[in-house]
């Protein structure tokens, strides 16, 4: 039987569609610049009156639904000539046409294809499945660009900060809603409070409407979902990192605004491990209840193992076999709407009290634009970040987790001032702790 989400977002506000404008554009070389200190853009780094208003050339490289999403965004002004490109022809089709983007058929499977693609843009953003992503990213830096990524892949980013600061290459990495948003705003904390003592962040997109069995849809690639239910989650705790089975120590959680969900570990903490000295952090997925333990029966069947499986003749991956069976069932039908939820809450010091903060988000799909929840939080978060870095706001070579863009005040505002204006607003509370 489905069911339908009754509850509504506390803030109001309009959506408008993006309305596009076609302008003419010049090639240019790639700009550098130092880091800006007033928070303000150097003069004359947009509305460069040689190139018809467009500042910067910008490579979308996935055309799935957040890749599509960030490319309308950027093209929405005379900031930026984008260009998207995928393998599948359908997938392009789907923004061919749109002002202020073009298409580009490119194997984003091979190194040499992006960096001959790239040759001729001048920032990469990154919005490919989890498994191709560390390629992706290594091979937009390959090719001398700066990047601005979302793939959730499972190696570390900082194994390429050699190559980005070797160049001067901003590169900024997991630039989605969690790991993201969550980010920031720990980032924030850490430096505006005197001490932090613990993060916690519970977040997950899911669909208005419920169906049997999974209740569940997936707002981007089945397959990366299933990483989150299988890769091993990292937390903190006493000041140690302490590893946990993911879809591990299960709970309900009650949203005054999105009813009661269940809430398991899964590693969304990724960078946060290295560079962030709060001494107590976790992450949790969000999902309606019974979801979970759907999951871990699969899991514990063998549905998720990636080792072949021979069969007669073939030799079968029952996890890609896995993902492309619940792709049927998972992926979202034109106009379904999702939603997103999260809440972070951060306990530390600040003047000498002790005193918990917490982001609220229920961010909804926006029926104005077509646009999911879930596309929108992650895709319009990328995009801040990319204006941020084509702005020159922020200059600082080498990987950069969003977590070290928040402890930049201007940055920080930035971003959350670019979400705002497009409809996504955390509610932000303080409440002071007792002993």
């Amino acid at each position: 039987m489905d069911q339908r989400l009754a509850a509504q977002p506390t803030q109001t506000y309009a959506r408008q569609a993006a309305h596009f404008e076609q302008v003419p554009v010049r090639e240019t070389a790639p700009q550098t610049g130092t880091a800006n200190t007033n928070g303000q853009p150097p003069s004359g780094a947009l509305q460069n009156p040689d190139r018809g208003g467009i500042d910067m050339k910008v490579a979308v490289l996935g055309a799935g639904r957040v890749g599509r999403t960030i490319a309308r965004d950027l093209a929405r002004d005379q900031e930026f000539e984008v260009t998207v490109m995928d393998r599948a022809p359908i997938a392009l089709e789907a923004v061919k046409g749109t002002p202020g983007i073009s298409t580009l058929r490119v194997d984003l499977s091979d190194p040499g294809a992006i960096r001959k693609a790239m040759k001729d843009q001048e920032l990469g953003v990154g919005a490919v499945p989890g498994h191709m992503g560390y390629r992706t990213l290594q091979a937009v830096l390959e090719a001398g660009r700066p990047a601005v990524d979302i793939a959730f892949f499972p190696e570390d980013p900082f194994l390429l900060d050699g190559l980005a600061k070797a160049q001067g290459l901003v590169a900024v990495v997991d630039a989605g809603i969690a790991p993201g948003c969550s980010n920031l705003i720990l980032g924030r904390m850490e430096e505006e409070m005197d001490s932090t003592s613990r993060f916690e962040c519970l977040v997950g997109g899911l669909p208005v409407v419920r169906h049997w069995p999974f209740e569940y849809k997936a707002p981007f690639s089945p397959a990366d979902v299933l990483e989150e239910y299988i890769r091993p989650a990292r937390l903190r705790r006493n000041g140690k990192t302490v590893t946990l089975p993911a879809l591990s120590e299960l709970e309900v959680v009650d949203f005054e605004e999105a009813g009661a969900l269940e809430a398991f570990n899964t590693d969304g903490l990724r960078t946060l491990l290295k560079t962030c000295e709060t001494p107590e952090m976790i992450e949790k997925t969000l999902r309606y209840p019974g979801h979970a333990e759907w999951m871990k029966g699969l899991r514990h069947a063998g549905f998720f193992d990636k080792a072949p499986l021979q069969i007669g003749e073939f030799s079968l991956s029952p996890r890609e076999v896995t993902a492309r069976l619940l792709e049927k069932m998972w992926t979202f039908e034109e106009g379904e709407e999702d939603l997103t939820v999260m809440r972070i809450k951060v306990d530390g010091v600040m003047g000498g009290r002790k005193e918990q903060r917490t982001f609220f988000l229920l961010d909804r799909f926006d029926s104005a634009t077509g646009t999911a929840s879930m596309a929108r939080t992650t895709g319009f978060t990328c995009t801040a970040m990319v204006r941020l870095v084509a702005r020159k706001l922020y200059t600082e070579p080498g990987i950069t987790p969003l977590e070290m863009v928040g402890r930049d005040p201007a940055s920080f505002d930035f971003v959350m001032k670019e979400l705002e204006a497009r409809g996504i607003v955390f509610r932000q509370e303080t409440e002071e702790l007792q002993g």
